[in-house]
C-alpha cells in the first residue's frame, strides 16, 4: 500500500520550521530536538517519520536534508537539566534551542504533538503525529534521532555495559537489569527513579 504523501507546508508562502524531538522516553542521555526549514520546491518520496525508517535510511536522508534545507539546527538539553525541569519542559526547551540557532527566522513553527510552550514572537501549530504528515517535521525527526544516536554511540564507548549502542538509553530489559546490578551513571536521569518501581514502567 502506498503511503500518504507528506505535505510541504501548512500554509503556502509562509516560512515554516518543522520541529521534533528524540529521546524523551529514555532513562539516560539528553533529549535532542531539531528545527528544519525546507524550500518551496523540496521533494523526497522516502522522507517520513524517523520511526518508520530503517537506521540506514535515516542516515542516508540526513545529509540530503542538511544540503537542501534553507536552514536547520539541533538543540540539546542534558540529563541534569531534565532532572531539574522535567522531561516535558526539557523537550520544549530543546526545540526552543534549535529554533534559536536557525539562520533564518521562521514565521511559524510546526510542532510534532499537541503540547508546546510558545516561542516568543513566533506562532505555532501543534500537529499530532506531525512527523508522518509534514515533510519539515519528518526532517526534524530524522536529524534529532540521528544526532542523538551518534551521541549515545559515543557514550557507549565509555559505558559499554549499558549497551547504549543498541538501546540508545531507552528502558530495555537489559538496560534495566544492568541498572539494578551496578547502578546508574552521571548520564542517567535520576528523576525517572531508575532504581525503584519505575523500572517496571513502560515509557
Amino acid at each position: 500500500m502506498k503511503k500518504d504523501k507528506l505535505q510541504l507546508f501548512l500554509k503556502e508562502g509562509r516560512i515554516e520550521a518543522g520541529c521534533d524531538e528524540a529521546g524523551r522516553g529514555c532513562l539516560a542521555g539528553p533529549v535532542f530536538a531539531a528545527a528544519v526549514i525546507l524550500p518551496a520546491n523540496f521533494e523526497n518520496d522516502l522522507l517520513n517519520d524517523s520511526k518508520k525508517l530503517t537506521e540506514k535510511q535515516r542516515y542516508a536522508l540526513r545529509p540530503l536534508i542538511e544540503q537542501e534545507a534553507l536552514a536547520f539546527a539541533v538543540g540539546i538539553v542534558d540529563n541534569h537539566e531534565i532532572d531539574q525541569i522535567n522531561i516535558l519542559n526539557a523537550s520544549f526547551l530543546a526545540m526552543h534551542r534549535a529554533v534559536d540557532q536557525l539562520s533564518i527566522r521562521p514565521q511559524h513553527l510546526l510542532i510534532d504533538g499537541n503540547r508546546f510552550k510558545a516561542y516568543s514572537g513566533i506562532p505555532h501549530t501543534g500537529i499530532v503525529k506531525g512527523d508522518g504528515k509534514f515533510l519539515s517535521i519528518a526532517a526534524a525527526s530524522i536529524l534529532a534521532k540521528t544526532y542523538r544516536d551518534d551521541y549515545m554511540d559515543a557514550l557507549h564507548l565509555e559505558f559499554p555495559q549499558y549497551d547504549w549502542i543498541k538501546n540508545k538509553g531507552y528502558p530495555t530489559m537489559h538496560h534495566r537489569k544492568i541498572i539494578r546490578e551496578i547502578g546508574i551513571t552521571s548520564f542517567h536521569r535520576k528523576s525517572f527513579a531508575n532504581l525503584g518501581d519505575q523500572l517496571r514502567l513502560d515509557f
